[in-house]
Parts: structure tokens; C-alpha cells; sequence
């Protein structure tokens, strides 16, 4: 028998595989997400969440620190409202003196250039009832929710964000965002628009950590299927990527990112701009949950599932492993 054609061949050896490979993970492409607390100096486990705690700013500068000699050079910042600080129209996501703007602050005074600091822009960490706009007659609206992001995100620019990333799925808001920040100096502002985020299960655990969960109160919907995307559906993704390329996004994401993987695909095939994903907290804490049992093999699964976001056509991988994966050198 004459087989030609050994594709085993370039499999030989890690070295052979390595020189072949098609798709590679660096450091430069992880974002490592972070709850901040409003407090000077504080520390909160997240029993959800297995090694990622909500910090004060001196503890984020510190770990930040660290986490730039791993070579993360992106951080992603949410934040969580005070006590009292909450209300029906999210009215405290602006503030100067919010958790957020200090943290930028923060950690541009220590780091300057050297760190790409982004920030989640949301109303669902401020108000008291947990959705990301508000509320009239039971329903979320969109418009009159835009002026309040459009703000939020104004803020952050003034703090000093790299990055503002919208992450609310109200129709309209990168406009609103764009037009905004060029109104008050900040046009090179770079927006992040999470511009297809699905309704998901997968988002438990950080609606524990940021304290975000919709309320379930009377005449309050109890959950975020009238604004974020309906799993079943994937040419919708093309749509609303387009529509947030044409208002004005810099970066257009996809979120979740493993039960998404084609959608991955389809973004990153239509737009010449960056695509991101982010690997959530559900999938974050089921691949914890399950390598404390003995399950699985941690590095190995965290090492497969960020090179699927590459070869599915990811430029920016925001995952909680990040830190991690540098640590022990899974990648």
C-alpha cells in the first residue's frame, strides 16, 4: 500500500505541531475582567466564582500590577453601586465619585499608557431593579435609557477610559454614546459594543458578583428577553453587529462565547473591525466546578476552549482565566 498523503506527518512532535499550528492564543489578546468596589481598600470573595474577588482600588492597583508582569495589558472594570446608591432610573452610573471613574482613575495615575483600561457601561448595576434601562408600565424602554448611558459612558471618558463598552443591548446606544463623547472632546474614545449578547443562562454567577440580578418585583420583568438576543437565532447577529459598526463601534463582541462559537464566525466574517468575546462567568465556573472534582484537566479544557474563540475568529478574548493561564503557562 502507497499512501501519499500523511497529514500525521506535521503531528510527530510538540515542536512540528507548534511550527504548524494554525491558530495561536497570546497574552496581548486577553482581557482580564474586574468588580470594583467604591471603597479605598477592600476585599469580597465571590462564592460563585472560585479565585476572582471584588476589590477596593488599592488591591485592584496591586493585582493589576502583578497581572501586567503576566503580560495583561487590558482590563475590563465593573462596577458596583454603594449602599443607598441605587434607584429606579440608575441615576448614580454617571457619577464622578462612582466606583468606576475611581478605579480608572486609579489605575491610570499608576499605569498611564501602559494599560488599556475599558469599562462596562450598564444601568443594571444601579438600579433597584436589576435591568439594564428603565422601567415604565412594566416595560424597559429603550430611548429614554439612552441619555443615562450616553452619560455613564461620558463619565469613564472623563475618568480616563481606554474603552467604553456598552453592554445594555438598547437599540440605538452606540449613536448615542458616539455623539456624546464627540460633543465633549473625548472622539478617540474607542467604543466596545457588546453587539451580540443573548439572553443566556450563562450569566449567573457574575449577576451574583456585580449584584445585578433583575428584582422579579411587581411590574418589573423578570428577565432581559425583550432587549438582549434570543438563542435561537443567528442571522439576528449579523444585524445587530452591522447596525453597531454603522452607528460608530470600534470593536464589535459577541457574548457568551462557547454555546456562540458560530456566531464568533459569522461576525467576524461580515466586518473588517476587531472581534471580541467573552468567555463568561457561567463558563468560567463550570470548568472551576468541574476541575475541583477531578472532572476534568483545568489548563488543558481553558487551553481548548481559548483557541476555539481564535479559530472561530475572535480578536479579543475577555476571560477570567487570563490570569491563570499566563500564571501556569496554559496557553
Amino acid at each position: 500500500m502507497n499512501i501519499q498523503h500523511r497529514p500525521r506527518r506535521l503531528r510527530r512532535s510538540a515542536v512540528l505541531r507548534d511550527l504548524v499550528a494554525e491558530n495561536r492564543v497570546h497574552a496581548n489578546q486577553l482581557v482580564m475582567p474586574h468588580f470594583c468596589l467604591n471603597e479605598e481598600s477592600a476585599r469580597e470573595a465571590i462564592s460563585s466564582m472560585p479565585g476572582i474577588e471584588r476589590l477596593g482600588r488599592k488591591e485592584l492597583v496591586e493585582q493589576v500590577r502583578a497581572d501586567l508582569a503576566l503580560g495583561i495589558r487590558s482590563v475590563l472594570l465593573f462596577g458596583l453601586a454603594g449602599s443607598g446608591e441605587k434607584d429606579a432610573a440608575g441615576t448614580k452610573c454617571s457619577d464622578d465619585d462612582g466606583a468606576v471613574p475611581l478605579a480608572v482613575r486609579a489605575l491610570k495615575a499608576e499605569f498611564g499608557a501602559d494599560l488599556v483600561v475599558m469599562t462596562d457601561v450598564c444601568l443594571c448595576a444601579y438600579t433597584d431593579h436589576g435591568h439594564c434601562g428603565v422601567i415604565e408600565n412594566g416595560e424597559v424602554k429603550n430611548d429614554p435609557s439612552l441619555e443615562l448611558l450616553a452619560g455613564m459612558a461620558l463619565a469613564h471618558a472623563r475618568a480616563g477610559a481606554d474603552v467604553v463598552s456598552p453592554s445594555d443591548m438598547m437599540d440605538g446606544r452606540v449613536d448615542a454614546i458616539r455623539e456624546k463623547l464627540d460633543d465633549n472632546g473625548f472622539e478617540n474614545i474607542t467604543i466596545m459594543a457588546y453587539s451580540a449578547k443573548y439572553a443566556s443562562a450563562y450569566y449567573g454567577p457574575f449577576r451574583d458578583a456585580a449584584d445585578s440580578a433583575p428584582s422579579g418585583s411587581a411590574n418589573v420583568p423578570k428577565d432581559r428577553k425583550t432587549y438582549q438576543m434570543d438563542s435561537r437565532n443567528r442571522w439576528e447577529a449579523r444585524r445587530e453587529a452591522g447596525l453597531d459598526e454603522a452607528e460608530g463601534a470600534d470593536i464589535l463582541m459577541v457574548k457568551p462565547g462557547l454555546a456562540y462559537l458560530d456566531i464568533i464566525a459569522e461576525v467576524s466574517g461580515m466586518t473588517n473591525l476587531p472581534v471580541a468575546v467573552y468567555n463568561v462567568s457561567g463558563e468560567y465556573s463550570m470548568v472551576k466546578a468541574a476541575a475541583e472534582r477531578g472532572w476534568i484537566n483545568e489548563p488543558e479544557v481553558v487551553r481548548e476552549n481559548l483557541h476555539a474563540f481564535v479559530r472561530a475568529g475572535a480578536n479579543i478574548i475577555i476571560t477570567y482565566h487570563a490570569r491563570e493561564a499566563l500564571q501556569g503557562d496554559w496557553l
